[in-house]
């Protein structure tokens, strides 16, 4: 069995490295160099060129390097073969480090200490406690939930929204569209980590912002689709959302001369919010090859009618 790696943003060499002391008998290729395709029966991928899947015929497996997998759903040619997403502990801690970045940047005002300082000015500011701050998360998934743990430990209320009720400590879950309607009005911070799915694709839009209580921040850390861009600039604008920080765009990268790239109440990351590292990753890999192999159920395989 022959594994094909391909990924225009990851380390090829890297992942051959780790990959290989876990799975030593393993061929792995890089693509472009597949040799024949007819021995590939495994991929591991992230944004792979469109059809370059499809031209594999005896693909059985494909494993994406990320915890989304959108860009290998909306392929048309995509095979019909099991998909598996990365879920791994470095992941997790990556993007709930991410959020608690995010959520103290802006609840202790950390930008305008940073004006005041370039003003050589001596000014506190008034500060909140967590505890009076609200912070409510799109998605209560592994990322969602840890993101929360994250939050509660410094003692922020946390509130957390899904499409299916959910159960986790400390937290005050909603659902539906009635759950997120009750959420939205409560939140000061809100958090998208939700997965880009039919019904998830613009949700953070005009009438969801409005929704939010004036001053409200946003922080998108899942996909760019989620976002309906002029809907955010909108309320930027209008003074009704204080600030952005934003991780992922629908486009990336993001186009030279962007207005978020100069939007002095936006903040933009080059979707770095959690980064699959081989050397904590490569376990995940080699777990679902040897469940593929032995015909086993796959690790975190997705349900393609619900889209992870």
């Amino acid at each position: 069995m022959t594994l094909l790696f391909c990924s225009a943003s990851d380390n090829a060499e890297d992942w051959r490295r780790e990959i290989a002391k876990r799975l030593p008998d393993l061929e792995i290729r890089v693509w472009p160099d597949v040799g024949d395709p007819a021995d590939v029966t495994m991929a591991l991928v992230w944004k792979p060129p469109a059809g370059m899947l499809a031209s594999l015929p005896n693909l059985g497996l494909i494993v994406s390097l990320g915890a989304g997998v959108e860009p290998l759903l909306e392929d048309p040619t995509l095979p019909d073969v099991p998909l598996v997403r990365m879920v791994s502990d470095g992941l997790t801690i990556d993007m709930a480090g991410y959020v608690a970045l995010q959520v103290l940047r802006w609840h202790r005002q950390m930008e305008e200490y940073a004006a005041l300082q370039a003003a050589e000015r001596w000014q506190p500011l008034g500060h909140k406690p967590a505890s009076d701050v609200t912070v409510g998360i799109l998605g209560l998934g592994e990322l969602g939930t840890a993101s929360a743990g994250a939050l509660r430990s410094m003692d922020y209320r946390v509130l957390g929204w899904s499409r299916t009720p959910k159960s986790v400590d400390g937290v005050e879950s909603f659902a539906g569209a009635d759950g997120l309607a009750a959420m939205l009005p409560q939140t000061d911070i809100l958090i998208c980590l939700l997965p880009l799915t039919p019904d998830t694709r613009g949700l953070l839009n005009a009438g969801l912002f409005a929704a939010l209580p004036p001053g409200a921040v946003l922080v998108n850390a899942a996909r760019g689709g989620h976002l309906v861009e002029a809907d955010l600039l909108a309320a930027l604008e209008s003074g009704h959302l204080r600030g952005a920080s934003l991780d992922v765009f629908a486009e990336e990268p993001l186009r030279p001369g962007h207005p978020f790239w100069s939007h002095p109440a936006i903040r933009v990351t080059p979707h770095v919010a959690a980064i699959t590292h081989p050397s904590r990753s490569a376990d995940q890999v080699a777990a679902a090859v040897n469940a593929f192999r032995a015909g086993r159920p796959l690790p975190n395989q997705v349900d393609r009618q619900r889209g992870y």
